[in-house]
C-alpha cells in the first residue's frame, strides 16, 4: 500500500500494523514492513497514548528519573536522613532498587534481546545500551514501590508501576515483554531482600507497630 508524502511512520495504525507502508522523506522512499505481535501492539500503544497531551513529558521525566535506578537510591537515601523512625525501611527501598537494576543488568548480557528497531516505532529518549530484556526501569521502579508499599504506606505507591511499564511503552524503547518481566523481577527482588533484611520494609515508626501503622 502507498501513501502520500503526509503520511509517515506515525500514521494511521491499521495501516501501519498491516500493511507495508512507503513514505517520502528527505526525497528518498522509505518502506515500514508489516508489524505483528509484540511490535503491532506496541506500535498501537504508541498510536493510542503518544500524542495525549502531556504523556510524552511524564514519561521522559519519568525515564531521567528512573536511569540506573539513581532517582530510587537517592530517594531512599534522603528518606532516610529526614525519616529516622524508617530508615531501615528506606534502607530495604535503596538495597531494592540497586539490587534489581544490577540482576536487569546481568540477564540483559545473557539475553541480548535487542531494543525495539521497527521503523514505524517512535523512540522518545537515549538509552545507554541496545539491549532490551528485561526494562531495567520496570524491575529497579518495581521494586521500590514494592518496597515503599511495605514500610507503611500501604499500596499507594505500587499505582506507579503500571505507569513506568507504559511509560517505557509510550517512549519505544522496550516491548511489552520487557516491562512484564522487569516488573516480575522487581518484585520478586523486593521480596527477597525484605527477607534477607529481616523484614526491615515493614517496620513502623518506633511506637508500638499497631499504632505506627494507623498514624500512617
Amino acid at each position: 500500500m502507498s501513501s502520500s508524502s503526509s503520511s509517515g511512520p506515525a500514521g494511521n495504525a491499521a495501516a501501519r500494523v498491516d500493511d507495508a507502508v512507503t513514505v517520502d522523506a528527505d526525497d528518498k522512499t522509505v518502506t515500514i514492513p508489516p508489524a505483528a505481535g509484540e511490535v503491532a501492539l506496541l506500535m498501537a500503544i504508541q498510536d493510542k497514548l503518544t500524542d495525549a497531551p502531556g504523556v510524552l513529558p511524564v514519561a521522559k521525566v519519568m525515564s531521567f528519573f528512573g536511569e540506573h535506578a539513581a532517582g530510587w537510591m537517592g530517594l531512599a537515601a534522603l528518606g532516610a536522613a529526614v525519616d529516622a523512625d524508617r530508615r531501615r525501611g528506606w534502607a530495604a527501598v535503596g538495597a531494592s532498587a540497586f539490587t534489581s537494576h544490577a540482576a536487569s543488568v546481568i540477564i540483559k548480557r545473557v539475553v541480548r534481546r535487542r531494543r525495539p528497531h521497527h521503523p514505524g516505532i517512535r523512540v522518545g529518549v537515549g538509552t545507554p545500551s541496545k539491549l532490551s530484556f528485561p526494562s531495567s526501569h520496570a524491575t529497579s521502579t518495581t521494586a521500590a514501590l514494592v518496597a515503599m508499599s511495605r514500610m507503611g504506606f500501604g499500596p499507594a505507591p505500587l499505582a506507579g508501576v503500571p505507569a513506568i511499564m507504559l511509560s517505557r511503552l509510550v517512549l519505544g524503547v522496550h516491548y511489552p515483554t520487557d516491562v512484564l518481566a522487569g516488573a516480575a523481577l522487581g518484585w520478586t527482588t523486593a521480596t527477597i531482600t525484605d527477607k534477607i533484611l529481616g523484614g526491615a520494609a515493614d517496620a513502623a515508626p518506633a511506637t508500638s507497630a499497631g499504632e505506627g501503622r494507623t498514624a500512617q
